[in-house]
């Protein structure tokens, strides 16, 4: 059970407590949230990424911002995150805007990056169609006789960013599917927390 009496006081907190849980438990990928993002049409769109960074800030994840999440979150920032520890019963569901980072902190992440991903990073063209895996490998190939081990340079292209959240929701799974939801919303500057029916 979770009851009100046992949640940190910020979202942020209690999100870092459930992130040491799910480390602790070995989860397969416990850094794995699924982005949700919408069409100009209002269709939604999802996809899993991972997650780079949390602070009361946001969430942040790096991408391409040509490909499909980046240019529906250009036109419409609002989004949502999902982490899903169904493994040890619990999931986080996050609403809020996503907002770039600025290029240092972009270069500082890229830097820290392995030169493959790098490469991999520049040489795909993110959610467009391609021939074939062949093509998609030399691009790679030529990037790579083109920097050897030397340092790759971020495309302008590619960068962070950060989920600014309105809501936080903390689902525990219970017996009989009486689950345990408490959310912190943001109200006119301050966090509230509310309970929510299963």
């Amino acid at each position: 059970m979770l009851s009100e009496d046992d949640l940190a006081p910020t979202w942020a907190q209690q999100f870092d407590r459930w992130l040491k849980d799910a480390l602790e438990a070995r989860l397969a990928e416990p850094y794995a949230m699924v982005v949700s993002t919408s069409t100009p049409q209002g269709r939604p769109s999802v996809r899993s990424v991972l997650l780079r960074g949390v602070s009361e800030a946001g969430f942040v994840f790096h991408t391409n911002y040509t490909s499909r999440k980046g240019q529906e979150l250009a036109a419409n920032p609002a989004a949502a995150l999902v982490f899903p520890w169904y493994v040890i019963g619990r999931q986080v569901v996050v609403d809020g805007n996503v907002e770039v980072l600025d290029a240092a902190e972009s270069d500082a992440y890229w830097a820290s990056r392995p030169q493959g991903s790098q490469l991999s990073a520049l040489a795909s063209p993110q959610s467009q169609v391609i021939e074939s895996r062949e093509e998609l490998e030399g691009r790679r190939a030529t990037l790579f006789d083109k920097y050897g081990t030397g340092q790759v340079p971020r495309p302008s292209r590619w960068g962070g960013l950060k989920l600014v959240p309105t809501a936080v929701e903390f689902w525990q799974a219970g017996p009989d599917r009486l689950h345990d939801r408490l959310r912190y919303r943001l109200e006119d500057g301050a966090w509230l927390v509310e309970r929510l029916a299963p």
